[in-house]
């Protein structure tokens, strides 16, 4: 209808309606606005500026992004760690998650149980759980090692060798599993038993059951956990740089620097290194940069899941 011929009522009851869709979309907009749009503004506009938070930001073009990318190696370090961290710490989590969930929703005796003691470990707190597992794989006194050791297999550095250090982080992350391991229990009890006794009564064994029946059922559910846990680990922070201060003996020591990345660069992430920049070195404008490439990779990671999905996830 032409905007001529709508009668005054009508504009004026059109305007109501949106000023009361406003209203009630008015506390995300808010949100998202002052805890969103502006942080990424401005995240933005501080990666051209030379800041220290202190004193008043000055232009300097393109001086911070060549400083970073060219000119601090940690950046480099930490984007390959967090790359890495990202495809097999991801991966793992997911494949043991949807595993561990199979197999508590098999158990008939006991089933509480071992909810229960797969699920108490994710609710561990990350400092806590990171210096447990610390002291658990300490290359020289933790029994983990020594269990290796008295069956003859060999006994790696864990954190204090750059080879296993990443790995070792990986183990923390399967240890607690226990949210994904929830999620999966409740896609896998929703998937209907009548295709699982139709499928029997043809003959279908127990991989064709999972390939043809489990795997369609819950396709959205594996991709929310991915989608989610490349974003969780894209901020991947405090278990890697506990890991590495316990390793390197810093704990609570007072009055003494501490390099994070330790062995050797190996636990370095992204967000390591925008704090390292930021709040140790206060060069605000570098560590801006270093949030942009990371927002910008998190976005890439998750657009590209997301237009996969159409032939991944199964739509009825």
């Amino acid at each position: 209808m032409p905007s001529s011929t709508v009668s005054p009522a009508l504009r004026r009851k059109h305007r109501r309606a949106t000023a009361r869709n406003l209203m009630f979309l008015s506390p995300w907009l808010i949100g998202f606005g002052l805890f969103f749009l502006y942080p990424l503004f401005s995240t933005v506009y501080f990666s051209f500026m030379k800041y220290d938070g202190f004193t008043a930001p000055t232009f300097t073009g393109l001086k911070n992004w060549n400083y970073v990318l060219t000119e601090y190696p940690p950046f480099w370090k930490g984007l390959w760690n967090t790359v890495w961290l990202v495809l097999v710490m991801v991966s793992l989590r997911v494949i043991f998650g949807l595993g561990i969930g199979m197999l508590v929703t098999k158990v008939k005796a006991g089933a509480g149980f071992f909810r229960a003691a797969f699920y108490l470990p994710y609710l561990a707190p990350p400092v806590a759980a990171t210096m447990a597992f610390a002291f658990l794989l300490n290359p020289g006194t933790g029994p983990v090692n020594h269990l290796l050791g008295s069956v003859g297999l060999p006994q790696p550095g864990w954190f204090t060798d750059p080879t296993w250090s990443k790995p070792a982080l990986t183990m923390l992350g399967l240890w607690g599993i226990g949210d994904l391991m929830v999620i999966f229990m409740a896609a896998l009890l929703d998937v209907p038993r009548e295709q699982y006794e139709a499928a029997q009564l043809d003959g279908a064994g127990a991989w064709n059951r999972f390939r043809h029946i489990t795997f369609p059922n819950i396709t959205p559910i594996i991709l929310f956990a991915v989608v989610t846990g490349v974003i969780q680990t894209m901020q991947y922070y405090t278990q890697a740089i506990v890991a590495g201060k316990v390793a390197s003996g810093k704990v609570g020591s007072s009055g003494e620097q501490f390099e994070p990345g330790y062995p050797h660069g190996s636990t370095w992430t992204l967000p390591q290194v925008v704090y390292n920049l930021g709040f140790r070195r206060f060069d605000t404008g570098s560590a801006c940069v270093v949030a942009v490439i990371l927002f910008v990779i998190s976005m890439a990671f998750t657009s590209l899941l997301l237009r996969r999905k159409s032939g991944f996830v199964r739509e009825d």
